[in-house]
């Protein structure tokens, strides 16, 4: 296998090669761009007393995202602020916290760093790494599909930031060509880890809904709010296929034809729409995006190795093959001076041309068997009028059994009519006009599907039935809310039990001191009992640490003292390995920790340090000198100075004796008093 460079570091350069040049954007370009020249609210404020907003560079559902400065760092990075009326939805706001938090946790170089998060009135915001290029939508827009190697090089690092989210704990569940990023430098970053994104977001027909629903796993799509990591690599396997081909997988009038063909319908290989791609390319893409999750690799980790395993199996020529998907210049058209693509660096597009030598009769074609070869023609005999008659029987006898034959096979059956995404009144209403009747009505929660809205029938859509059947319609009851239980004084672990089985998630838990709830027990949660949440939510748990005990002082006690003081008090005791030198005499306590005052749970434990005795200096030799000379000297060597004067020695300035005499030695730290005459 070919040893090759960090993909990261070549991106930029293997686009390029294929005529794309680079940065058209500041790349916090995740969200649609606008025209940041229309008037803005925020644009010239300071947000939070800290970040100078200096222009909007996109606009998306859920927030928009400014260029700003930090004039606390001074430097430049992107702001990204919730839509106030989003900031009012406390469940909007609670998630855009803590999934914040969690990503700024991740420190990865192919992830975009997240710096701070705060609020300023109704403004809820996000400070972010500001990445100077574009996003993988702009070089798909503008190149139309690109070459293997360019392909390969911009996926391997996106799985690298992914794998490293998924082995700590998280799951993108948002994987788009809008959420890679590709620097001026060449980096690629993964952006909008977790963020904010509405509940029914594929419930819309905007052509942002549909690029976000062409990268839904088929379990996210039956089983709403799935979050493992193999639907990060099925996602990754569509953006693999778009930039090896330049069209989604699955493409359809509206949602709802997209998330059916997720479901029944498997990824074509590339090689279909670009002849002569290599067969390993085929082999990953339908790896990643295999329907059932347990075929697909386990995490973006796994996909990685075996897309580095292809990208050595192929040859230089292989890498560097133009896909005829590429966008042209050849095209008569006028010099874009905003594009991305210089036209001196642009390929020619193959076009179909009539009179290719296609055969009109093999494209239209239904039958997989040839046709017969028609029979020569017949010479014509006179037949008596006698047997006109028993001609005509014959004909009447045959078109009998003909429409006999076709009733029993065709006439009498129909087409199940598409009516997914249709309100169930009007779901009924076309089902009877195709001379279907309703059958049972079944009814599942959806956080992707409209209260009321079909989610799916049986047959299907588009299934032959008899006239007059029935069909089973399954219509959405929205997203399920769960009433948060009451857990307080549980044990955390039934607690959580408690929580999973009423359809939550525990989330982070921490521990405080308490009077009134024993340790171990709940204190309290958040959202707090009885409040009503989405299933799959995250509620927090607080767990009581106790009764607080006050940390007895036992510095300069004996072991033996201090041991049972402290157990004695309800706290254990460990003796620090090393010993110090103090002003206590050998075998006292020299120190504790947690110190004085200290609070610990009941049962913590208390640390002490034993004393090595106090560290001898010598006396040095101080009569006869003045009285400030000898201070000076004995506190150099480490003593406190007391002066006896008498009443002889008021008015001296002389050291006649010290207490300790010089040449001796005593404890450091202690008092050598001079007597002065």
């Amino acid at each position: 296998m070919r040893r090759r460079p960090r993909p990261a570091t070549r991106v930029t350069g293997r686009l390029q090669s294929a005529g794309w040049n680079g940065g058209v954007s500041a790349a916090a370009r995740t969200l649609t761009c606008v025209d940041t020249t229309l008037q803005d609210p925020l644009v010239g404020q300071v947000l939070d007393g800290r970040y100078r907003v200096e222009a909007r560079i996109a606009v998306g559902g859920m927030a928009t995202v400014y260029r700003a400065v930090d004039t606390r760092l001074d430097r430049v990075l992107a702001l990204k602020v919730m839509h106030p009326a989003l900031a009012a939805d406390d469940a909007f706001v609670e998630r855009f916290i803590r999934e914040a938090k969690s990503v700024a946790r991740l420190a990865h170089p192919n992830v975009v760093q997240v710096f701070d998060q705060g609020a300023d009135g109704s403004y809820v915001y996000l400070a972010m790494e500001y990445i100077a290029g574009c996003t993988l939508r702009d070089v798909l827009r503008e190149r139309g599909a690109l070459q293997p190697r360019a392909a390969l090089d911009i996926l391997e690092p996106v799985l690298a930031a992914l794998g490293a989210a998924h082995r700590a704990g998280f799951v993108h569940r948002d994987m788009k060509p809008e959420n890679v990023l590709i620097g001026d430098d060449g980096r690629v970053k993964v952006a909008d880890f977790g963020l904010v994104r509405s509940v029914d977001t594929v419930t819309s027909t905007t052509g942002a809904v549909l690029g976000t629903v062409a990268y839904l796993a088929p379990e996210q799509i039956e089983q709403p709010g799935a979050a493992d990591p193999r639907v990060d690599v099925y996602a990754c396997g569509v953006v693999l296929y778009e930039m090896l081909t330049g069209e989604k997988p699955h493409d359809g009038d509206s949602p709802a034809i997209v998330l059916y063909k997720h479901l029944h319908d498997d990824v074509p290989p590339p090689s279909a729409v670009v002849p002569g791609l290599p067969p390993a390319l085929d082999t990953l893409v339908a790896a990643a995006t295999a329907r059932r999750p347990d075929v697909r690799p386990p995490d973006a980790v796994a996909l990685l190795g075996e897309a580095r395993e292809a990208h050595g199996a192929l040859s230089e020529e292989q890498l560097d093959a133009l896909p005829p998907l590429a966008v042209s210049a050849a095209h008569d058209i006028a010099e874009d001076r905003t594009s991305v693509i210089p036209r001196s660096l642009t390929v020619p597009r193959p076009l179909p041309v009539d009179g290719d030598g296609d055969d009109e009769a093999a494209v239209h074609r239904t039958s997989r068997f040839q046709s017969p070869p028609p029979l020569p023609p017949r010479r014509r005999f006179a037949r008596p009028r006698r047997g006109v008659l028993a001609v005509v029987t014959v004909v009447l006898l045959v078109l009998g059994v003909g429409a006999g034959v076709w009733y029993i096979n065709s006439g009498q059956f129909t087409k199940v009519p598409a009516v997914l995404t249709q309100k169930e009144a009007e779901a009924r209403q076309r089902l009877e006009a195709a001379g279907l009747k309703v059958g049972k009505v079944e009814h599942r929660h959806s956080d992707t599907v409209e209260r009321g809205t079909v989610l799916d029938t049986d047959p299907e859509p588009g299934a032959r039935i008899r006239k007059h059947d029935a069909v089973t319609l399954t219509v959405s009851d929205g997203p399920e809310m769960v009433k948060v239980p009451d857990v307080r004084g549980l044990r955390l672990k039934k607690a959580e039990t408690t929580l999973k089985e009423e359809g939550l998630e525990p989330g982070l838990v921490t521990e405080e001191f308490s009077e009134d709830v024993d340790q171990g027990a709940v204190i309290s949660t958040d959202p707090e009992a009885g409040a009503q949440r989405h299933a799959d939510t995250a509620v927090s748990i607080v767990v009581s640490k106790g009764s607080p005990v006050d940390v007895p002082d036992v510095t300069g006690d004996d072991l033996a003292d201090a041991r049972t003081e402290l157990q004695e008090a309800g706290l254990k005791v460990k003796i620090a390995p090393q010993q110090v030198t103090s002003e206590f005499d050998k075998g006292k306590i020299a120190a504790q920790t947690p110190e004085e005052g200290g609070r610990l749970a009941a049962g913590g434990t208390v640390t002490l340090t034993l004393s090595k005795g106090p560290e001898m200096v010598e006396v040095p030799d101080v009569v006869g000198s003045s009285v400030d000379d000898a201070t000076s000297l004995l506190e150099q060597s480490g003593f406190e100075v007391k002066e006896d004067r008498g009443l002889l020695g008021l008015f001296g300035d002389t050291v006649k004796k010290q207490s300790v005499k010089a040449g001796d030695t005593a404890p450091k730290g202690s008092t050598i008093t001079i007597t002065i005459r």
